[in-house]
């Protein structure tokens, strides 16, 4: 892909996408990013005193079936901001992993906290890992590409693999809920209720059911032509950028992928919404103030990272897809696919004391701390 800037503040874009330049017309894909010097805006542009941009596409293609792929178009800033924004992105990715990767270790290695809770948590972070992963490093890629080319097979799998895992997470954090529900409801039947049995089957049906939810739309999208210049202006392959690009409307499609999207997330949303009202219930019976405030502090954490997670999620799919704008869009698919699972190492070990110090022993500080705690005296 082959950028031109011009005087007017336009950037001409030519993309061959891999198809010889005899058997098509030179597709050319004319955008204009609005910045404050640049394309008067429509809409009262003397006001205008932030940066944003609106792309616009026209398409020559004579033969849409020649193209190999979509464009994925990600984030469209160029210069020192994509550098910056970049280098933002990859740290916020290696930190995820860091983070994730040390409450396994640290679950795995501190035979002190092989409890439920935190055995869950440890399966939670693998899977923030897997989730995160499964987009960010083609994101990352996209950002000095010059084709912005992804194939149709690895834009659906992406597809196929990012709402199963969103999926499988949306399960787990109900599964965790009902966890903290026994642990202070029903405390004195706590571990004969949630054996490891039990906790081994809730665990591998959320990941069954979680990757059986969307195949089929998956497979019968996948097998619709598609036409015109095939740009999704997204930062990864969602299903309604895809369906506006196919050849027939798919409205059925639309409604489907829309309704399994929204029951993905309502369903374990009031089961997460009453198990903690019947635990505030019980919190508040609790006649001692160290007790009160323990089981809230376990509780909160989980709380937050509901919140941080269904709150953005709900903006993108259960909104009408006309009631935001692409960049907007964008930006919120970042928050809870991204820095959400960024965010849960710091919420989950911030107040919880068994997760510090379970932390500082695979880090190795917990023998440095027993030393300058019981230092050796000299006889």
């Amino acid at each position: 892909m082959k950028m031109t800037f011009t005087s007017s503040g336009k950037v001409e874009v030519e993309a061959w996408l891999g198809v010889p330049q005899q058997q098509l017309p030179t597709p050319k894909i004319t955008g204009c990013i609005w910045r404050k010097p640049f394309c008067k805006a429509k809409r009262n542009s003397s006001k205008m005193s932030t940066v944003f941009r609106q792309v616009t596409f026209s398409n020559t293609y004579n033969n849409s079936n020649s193209v190999t792929g979509f464009i994925l178009l990600g984030f469209t800033y160029t210069g020192e901001t994509q550098k910056l924004l970049f280098m933002l992105l990859l740290t916020i990715y290696i930190l995820t992993l860091l983070g994730n990767g040390s409450i396994i270790c640290a679950v795995c290695w501190d035979e002190r906290i092989h409890t439920p809770m935190y055995i869950l948590l440890a399966n939670f972070s693998f899977l923030e890992i897997c989730y995160v992963t499964t987009t960010v490093p083609n994101m990352l890629a996209n950002f000095f590409s010059e084709t912005k080319v992804i194939s149709f097979s690895g834009c659906f799998l992406q597809f196929y693999f990012f709402f199963s895992l969103g999926a499988v997470e949306c399960f787990f954090l109900a599964i965790m809920a009902f966890d903290r529900y026994l642990a202070i409801c029903r405390p004195l039947h706590y571990h004969t209720i949630m054996t490891r049995h039990l906790r081994t089957s809730l665990v591998v049906n959320c990941w069954i059911i979680g990757f059986l939810w969307f195949p089929v739309p998956i497979i019968i999208i996948s097998q619709l032509s598609f036409c015109g210049p095939k740009i999704i202006d997204h930062i990864l392959c969602d299903p309604s950028p895809i369906l506006v690009h196919t050849c027939t409307p798919a409205p059925i499609m639309e409604f489907t992928c829309s309704f399994l999207s929204s029951m993905i997330l309502v369903v374990p949303f009031f089961f997460i919404i009453g198990t903690y009202t019947l635990v505030l219930k019980a919190v508040v019976r609790i006649p001692s103030g160290r007790g009160r405030k323990k089981a809230f502090s376990t509780c909160g954490s989980h709380l937050v990272v509901v919140s941080l997670f269904y709150g953005s999620a709900m903006v993108i799919y259960m909104r009408p897809s006309s009631g935001h704008e692409a960049e907007t869009q964008k930006v919120v698919t970042l928050f809870y696919s991204m820095v959400t699972p960024f965010l849960n190492p710091v919420i989950y070990s911030l107040r919880n004391k068994e997760m510090k110090d379970a932390l500082r022993k695979v880090l190795g500080y917990e023998n440095e701390s027993l030393c300058k705690r019981y230092p050796l005296r000299s006889s």
